[in-house]
C-alpha cells in the first residue's frame, strides 16, 4: 500500500508575506536601468581670472535627471542621473578659472548681499537630447545639451545670460555594459561642456564688457 503524499502548509500571515516578496521581486525586476554617472573631470589648463566668483545650483541643476521610457516591451526603461556630476564638474572647472570660488549660501536675492563677490553664475540644464541603439540601430551612445546660464549680482539683479551647447558620445562600441556606454557619454559631454565654457566665458560680449569694467584681463585656456 503506498504512503500517503506529504504536504505541507503555509499559513495565512505566512502567505500573505510570501506574495508581497514575490511581487516586490516582479516590480523591482521591471524597474529602469539606472545610471548614477561618475566621471573624472580634469581642472583647465590656465591662468584663474582675478575675479571672485559665487555659484548658485538650483535644484534642478544640482539634482538633474533625465529618463527614457522603453518604446517595446524588448527594451528597457532608463533613469541617467548627471546631477552630482554636474557639480562636480563645474565645481572642479570654475575653481580653475577663478582665483576664488564661492558657493552661495542661498538664491541670489536681496538678503544674500551681504557675501562679497563680483558676481554670481547660475547654470540650468535648458535641454537634452540623446540618442541611443535602440533609436539609432548603431552600438553608440550620445548626449545632446544646451545650458542656460545667469549672471547675476548677489541681490539677484541681472548682468547677462547666454546659452550654450555641449555633446558627448560614447568613443567605442565595445564597454562591458550599455550602462557603462551611457555614462561614458555622459561625461564626454560634460568635459565638452567644460570646455566650452572655458574657452567662451570671456568672450560672450555682455561678459567681455564687464569684465573690462571690473578690468579684468582674460586670459589664454590650454583646454
Amino acid at each position: 500500500m503506498e504512503e500517503p503524499l506529504s504536504r505541507s502548509t503555509i499559513s495565512a500571515p505566512d502567505l500573505r508575506w510570501l506574495l508581497a516578496a514575490v511581487f516586490g521581486l516582479l516590480l523591482a525586476g521591471c524597474g529602469p536601468a539606472k545610471v548614477i554617472v561618475e566621471g573624472n573631470f580634469p581642472p583647465p589648463l590656465m591662468a584663474p581670472l582675478p575675479m571672485k566668483l559665487g555659484i548658485w545650483y538650483p535644484e534642478d541643476f544640482s539634482g538633474h535627471e533625465f529618463f527614457d521610457q522603453a518604446k517595446s516591451r524588448s527594451d528597457s526603461d532608463w533613469l541617467v542621473q548627471t546631477g552630482a556630476a554636474q557639480v562636480q564638474m563645474w565645481d572642479t572647472l570654475l575653481a580653475g578659472m577663478f582665483v576664488e570660488t564661492v558657493h552661495m549660501k542661498g538664491e541670489p536675492g536681496p538678503g544674500q548681499m551681504n557675501q562679497l563677490v563680483d558676481a554670481v553664475l547660475i547654470p540650468e540644464v535648458d535641454e537634452l537630447q540623446y540618442a541611443i541603439p535602440a533609436h539609432t540601430n548603431v552600438k553608440v551612445y550620445e548626449i545632446w545639451m544646451r545650458y542656460r546660464f545667469r549672471l547675476v549680482t548677489t541681490g539677484g539683479d541681472p548682468i547677462t545670460d547666454w546659452t550654450m551647447t555641449a555633446y558627448g558620445k560614447t568613443p567605442t562600441a565595445f564597454l562591458q555594459s550599455d550602462a557603462a556606454a551611457v555614462n561614458l557619454a555622459a561625461v564626454m559631454a560634460l568635459r565638452d561642456a567644460g570646455a566650452n565654457f572655458a574657452t567662451n566665458f570671456a568672450r560672450v560680449p555682455e561678459v567681455k564688457t564687464f569684465l573690462d569694467e571690473l578690468h579684468v584681463e582674460p586670459l589664454e585656456t590650454g583646454l
